[in-house]
Formats: C-alpha cells, structure tokens, sequence
C-alpha cells in the first residue's frame, strides 16, 4: 500500500517565528461557484480541510471576500480548535458584488471592522497571518498598512503580509511594519511577479504564488511540461506544482481545490525531485 502524500515533503519556511511546510493549501474553493455563497457539498468542503491537516498541510490561506464570509466560517466550523503549529493565513481589502465581482477598499475603518469579522468567523483572539489583499488606489497606501501594523501593535495580528504588490510597494510596506509574506500572481505560464519573487528570497519573506496551476496553457503534446511529466509518472499539474518548489526556497504554494483526490495529488506534487536541468528547462 503507497504512504500518503505529505506536505512535509516539500521542505519548511520560517514566516516570522512560525514555521510552516511549503506546500500549504488556499481555501478559496471551499465556496459556491464565482467564489460566492455556499459550497454545493458543505460536508465535502469540511472533508478536505480535515484531509489537508491530516496530510500534513499546516499554512491554510483564506480571505474574508471569499463567499463573502463563506470560506472562513467554514473553517472556524471545521479545525476549531486548531492543531497546534497550523497558520490560518487571512486577507482583507477586498469587497464583493457577487459572482466574480471584485473590489478595494483598503481604508482604515474598512480593515479594523474587516479584521474584526475574521477574527469571529476563524474563532480565534489573534490571526497569526493577516494579508492587506490589494493596494486601493483610493487610498494611500502607508494608510492601510499603517492600519494594520497599529493593530498588531493592539494584539489583532502576530504576522503582517502584503497581496498584489510590487517591489517598491513592498518596500514601503516594510518601513511601516515588517512583511512575513507576499501574495502574488505567478505560475509557469506567468512570471510578472519574477522580481517580486528575487526579493522575497533576499530578504527571507515567504512568497505565496496565487493561481499556481496554470499547467492547461503549457500543455500541448510536445511541451516540455508533458514530457517531463511523462517521465516522473505524474500529471502536468503535479509537475507545475514541483517546479514552482524547486524554483525557490522562498516559494509557499496554496493550490485550492474541493475534492479530496485533487487534493492528494497536489499535496502528492511535493514529493517529485526535479534535476537542476529540468527546472532550467521548464523554466524556459
């Protein structure tokens, strides 16, 4: 019988003065359709939380715009009371409309009462992780951070990180209040976030690639995705999911999904070992 996969095999990172396995899991699946409502299998949501924690996966990253509400609640429901050493990572700056509606509001008295709301759903007293989830180009940006850092001064907050940000914001960020993680866009199909990336790793923040997957787009017949995932015996999205971690010692995947196999095989993609050639390769 083949051991389970395991989220310890992708090797661990130091996010503030917590330590995490690198291969972690994003909550935002958990949810209805268009990341609104509640999930068609409520029961099938809490069994791959639970499948996730038993596979060793100890950084779970959410967000309070994802149902809204919806996929923090169901944690609180779910892992309450936590393992201990499992980082519920969260964001705020975000609000909905409905389906696939998305928008900023980054102010100050959007966050306190954001963070508030979280802090109920995920019942705890303090989030170890707390994400500003966009830069609001209607406010200033030292604002929002400043607002933040003010309430990890009051307790709200262990751990402050940053989503959608460049290097120069990240920067500014870090003048006002020290940043554990970044939350960017980035996968084998998009590296727009490549310099972000090379400054998370100098500076020992932890990078969280949002939308990791994008394995479709690099997936024809002759690429060298399939090729190299022919000869490791695994799917192009296992493959996508272990070049990302040889990529960078930096690098936290949170690949989502709501089905328990779909889980197993992403956890399962941080026991595949890459040649130096084989990430220069899929690298280009």
């Amino acid at each position: 019988m083949a051991a389970a996969p395991s989220a310890a095999a992708a090797g661990t990172f130091r996010l503030g003065d917590m330590t995490v396995n690198r291969m972690g899991y994003g909550a935002m699946r958990i949810t209805g359709q268009g990341i609104w409502g509640e999930p068609k299998d409520p029961e099938g949501a809490r069994r791959v939380l639970r499948r996730a924690v038993e596979l060793g996966v100890n950084l779970i990253d959410t967000a309070d715009s994802y149902g809204p509400d919806v996929s923090e609640r169901i944690i609180g429901e779910t892992l309450h009371p936590y393992a201990q050493g499992l980082l519920i990572a969260t964001k705020g700056g975000l609000t909905r409309s409905g389906p696939g509606g998305w928008h900023s509001n980054c102010h100050p008295d959007h966050l306190k009462k954001a963070i508030e709301g979280s802090l109920r759903r995920l019942r705890v007293e303090r989030i170890d992780l707390y994400q500003l989830h966009t830069v609001d180009p209607k406010v200033p940006m030292e604002d929002s951070i400043g607002a933040l850092a003010r309430l990890r001064e009051q307790g709200k907050i262990r751990h402050v990180g940053v989503s959608n940000f460049n290097v120069e914001q990240l920067r500014e960020a870090r003048k006002i209040v020290p940043i554990v993680s970044v939350q960017n866009r980035y996968n084998l199909a998009d590296r727009a976030s490549e310099d972000v990336l090379n400054e998370c790793e100098k500076e020992g923040i932890g990078f969280l690639p949002w939308y990791p997957l994008a394995a479709s787009s690099l997936a024809s017949d002759t690429s060298p995705l399939i090729q190299a995932a022919k000869r490791h015996g695994v799917t192009p999205g296992q493959l996508a999911l272990a070049w990302l971690l040889h990529r960078s010692p930096a690098m936290l995947p949170i690949p989502g999904t709501s089905s328990v196999q779909h889980l197993e095989e992403n956890i399962a993609a941080a026991s595949v070992k890459l040649s130096p050639e084989e990430v220069r390769e899929l690298g280009r």
